[in-house]
């Protein structure tokens, strides 16, 4: 794990190919299911993500947040079975509201792969905003990798 006070980053071999998990990452009707937040419901009708500028919306549900809502995800980070990235904000924002995920990929030979996962919030330029971050602790970063794990082994 690394920490800084704007990112936080976490690292897991997981026992599949590469390709096989950036396929699981790129499908937004499947992020529900390595979602270690609880916070993601569905995506809202999304195409697979293939490349920077695509967006995906994504049915979300949070009491924080007032209960189900909604956030348009801009892809920040494309490259195949390396990485994907993308950045959220509300649907009637113009643009990314500066926080990022980041899966990176690194093969490990025909059936591991290492992945990092980022979680930064450092380009939030809102400081009401800034000021909740991080929403998310390591320990759900982790549950995201063994919730991957068992969708890429379910796919």
């Amino acid at each position: 794990m690394s920490t800084d006070q704007t990112t936080l980053s976490v690292s897991r071999t997981i026992d599949a190919p590469a390709d096989a998990i950036f396929q699981v990452l790129t499908l937004p009707s499947r992020h529900r299911e390595f979602d270690g937040s609880g916070m993601v419901r569905s995506d809202d009708y999304a195409d697979r993500i293939q490349q920077v500028g695509d967006t995906f919306v994504m049915n979300m549900h949070a009491e924080s947040q007032g209960g189900d809502y909604q956030m348009r995800n801009y892809v920040t980070a494309y490259a195949e079975n390396l990485m994907v990235g993308w950045q959220p904000n509300s649907p009637d924002a113009d643009g990314p509201g500066g926080w990022e995920w980041l899966y990176e990929l690194k093969s490990q030979g025909s059936d591991s792969t290492e992945v990092t996962l980022t979680y930064d919030w450092s380009k939030v330029e809102d400081p009401k905003l800034a000021s909740v971050f991080p929403v998310l602790t390591e320990s759900s970063l982790e549950e995201s990798f063994n919730l991957l794990a068992a969708a890429v082994s379910d796919a």
